[in-house]
């Protein structure tokens, strides 16, 4: 299998905060929470994240995001 590569356009901090949130199981309601924005603003970070990274669902962006080292397991 070939290495994933870093996407061009490169995850934001708050787009990388929104993903570890993702990965530990939260919702969009419980991130929206978390974070104290709208849950619409969640979705549009959820859709930059797919976007970037070429994804299909939230799952597949935590996946390509931990692969290309743009989020890591660590807190």
């Amino acid at each position: 299998m070939a290495p994933i590569l870093c996407p061009v356009d490169p995850l934001t901090a708050r787009e990388r905060e929104v993903l570890r949130l993702v990965m530990e199981g939260f919702s969009n309601g419980d991130i929206a929470r978390v974070l104290v924005v709208s849950a619409e603003t969640v979705k549009t970070h959820i859709g930059n994240c797919l976007s970037k990274l070429g994804a299909r669902d939230r799952t597949q962006a935590v996946v390509l995001a931990l692969r290309s080292g743009q989020l890591d397991l660590q807190p």
